[in-house]
């Protein structure tokens, strides 16, 4: 077994997909649109697709939803980056929401930044 992706409900799929794509640089994979069924998916990720071992982000719009509340069970999704610091000043050149900047973690060692994607979803960052 391995873990294919995880969906996350988003409020314009355009604007989602230039976050995932053009601010933190993963692949658009592949879309689905049925409009019969009112709903659109985008599957977003930093290899070719689950046939290389990684796991996806699938990106919903339900039609005439444009924002939804964010429950206190979600966390974050986390991403290994090289290097924090550098993916922080990429991110925010590029017009992304750092929302804590690289360093130590708290009582830790390892490096961590977190990042808000235009939906509110967290996403940290963990320096290899």
């Amino acid at each position: 077994m391995m873990i294919l992706h995880t969906m996350l409900r988003v409020g314009d799929m355009q604007r989602s997909v230039d976050f995932y794509t053009k601010v933190l640089g993963m692949n658009l994979l592949r879309t689905t649109v049925r409009p019969e069924q009112k709903y659109a998916l985008s599957f977003v990720g930093f290899g070719r697709g689950n046939e290389d071992g990684q796991a996806e982000i699938e990106l919903t719009y339900n039609y005439g939803v444009d924002s939804y509340e964010m429950g206190t069970a979600y966390g974050h999704i986390a991403i290994q980056a090289p290097d924090a610091y550098a993916a922080c000043a990429k991110i925010k050149a590029a017009g992304g929401n750092v929302t804590r900047e690289a360093g130590p973690v708290q009582g830790g060692d390892a490096i961590i930044a977190f990042v808000g994607d235009p939906d509110g979803y967290k996403i940290e960052l963990i320096q290899e």
